[in-house]
């Protein structure tokens, strides 16, 4: 699609749920039948947008900070608003055979977390009445560093460095999020603290809670990257800084016999999750220590090729989805640099999903020959919350 127009305020804002938009092109103004406002309603809390007006990320303001909505209302669930109800609905028929899997690598899995992160602390309580002198249960309290293992990211997790903002302009603190009361917070976390949404509530008053929005539903895609390089003979370790190029992408897309579409949750595999279980503690410190790890090339290229296909959100098997450490040409860059962190997160509004557990999947996905998938993923529902488990299952 090709736009000369680019409409005032932001791409996912308030107002575009209850406009008609118009695709311009050099010769001819049409308008959308799907974007229609018998279309653009609001069913329960579900947002609803028409990828029909998504424009190129060429066509793209340079607003500072993120791209801004409509009379100061600021949207706060980024490309999520793709998964409208007609997106839903269309990925449940990806449901074929009734197997689920779960993509979950168990919380702990990691020993010793990278950047100075808290690993699992799991304690185990009686429940018992010493009056009686009895032992009737256990409780248990779970500590752990949402990065740790398995997670989302929320849009508050990294921020565009240049203007220090996170997605839509927004400034996160410690204090905001962890005391996230106020109606007027509208920080791009996980979870708020608000009352429940009302029935068709419009867009504007929307709370930044993935629960009320009905958390991630949406057809999930594998790029199996792994065993393609197996079979095409492509040698990488996952932790070498190896990266791969949208063309590389398409490749694997294409000998998967997998086609993309709009609203998509694009899940890549690189075994890293693997080799890190197949590690000792101090083997895996050792890893994580060296900040080289696989991934897709952190380029605005690469941003560029996410914007451009509508994903919904992103997940890979590695640290950050995009490798490590960022280059710029063959300029090694500070860790502070990931670039697809500071676009997808601080400005597209995608999250990013990182050390999910992928071998089950690929090998369902391989022996059935299908690479798409009904996705459910349900964050943990804490208010504020910068990242979480994803605890997300695919469904063939």
């Amino acid at each position: 699609m090709t736009l000369t127009r680019i409409r005032e305020g932001g791409l996912l804002g308030s107002r575009q749920y209850g406009t008609t938009p118009t695709t311009t092109t050099a010769k001819t103004t049409t308008t959308s039948s799907s974007a229609n406002p018998a279309n653009a309603t609001r069913c329960g809390c579900i947002c609803r947008v028409s990828t029909n007006y998504l424009p190129s990320r060429a066509c793209l303001r340079v607003v500072r900070g993120g791209v801004f909505d409509h009379d100061g209302e600021k949207d706060v669930f980024g490309t999520l608003n793709i998964l409208n109800p007609d997106v839903v609905k269309a990925a449940a028929q990806e449901v074929q055979d009734g197997i689920s899997i779960s993509l979950n690598w168990p919380i702990g899995s990691i020993k010793i977390p990278g950047f100075f992160r808290k690993s699992l602390t799991h304690k185990v309580m009686k429940l018992e009445d010493p009056s009686a002198n009895l032992h009737y249960g256990f409780d248990d309290e779970v500590e752990f560093n949402t990065q740790a293992s398995s997670q989302w990211d929320s849009l508050c997790h990294f921020m565009h460095l240049p203007s220090g903002k996170a997605y839509n302009g927004v400034t996160p603190t410690i204090a905001r999020m962890e005391d996230p009361t106020a109606a007027t917070q509208k920080l791009p976390t996980l979870d708020s603290k608000s009352n429940p949404i009302p029935h068709n509530t419009t867009i504007s008053n929307i709370d930044p809670d993935w629960h009320k929005r009905g958390c991630i539903t949406g057809r999930g895609v594998l790029i199996d990257f792994k065993s393609y390089a197996e079979k095409k003979g492509i040698t990488y370790s996952p932790f070498t800084g190896f990266r791969i190029s949208p063309s590389d992408i398409e490749a694997v897309a294409a000998y998967q016999g997998l086609s993309f579409k709009e609203g998509d949750i694009l899940i890549i595999r690189f075994g890293v999750t693997e080799a890190l279980g197949n590690m000792t503690g101090e083997e895996q410190a050792a890893a994580m220590a060296s900040y080289s790890v696989c991934g897709i090339e952190g380029t605005i290229e690469m941003a560029r090729w996410l914007w451009n296909h509508h994903f919904a959100a992103i997940a890979s098997d590695n640290i950050a989805v995009e490798a490590m450490p960022p280059m710029e040409g063959e300029e090694v860059l500070p860790l502070t640099s990931l670039v697809l962190h500071q676009w997808c997160l601080g400005l597209f509004g995608m999250p990013l999903g990182e050390l999910w557990d992928l071998k089950a999947l690929a090998d369902v996905c391989e022996e059935k020959k299908r690479y798409s998938f009904l996705l459910t993923s349900a964050p943990l529902n804490v208010p504020g919350a910068v990242g979480s488990p994803p605890n997300a299952i695919a469904i063939l």
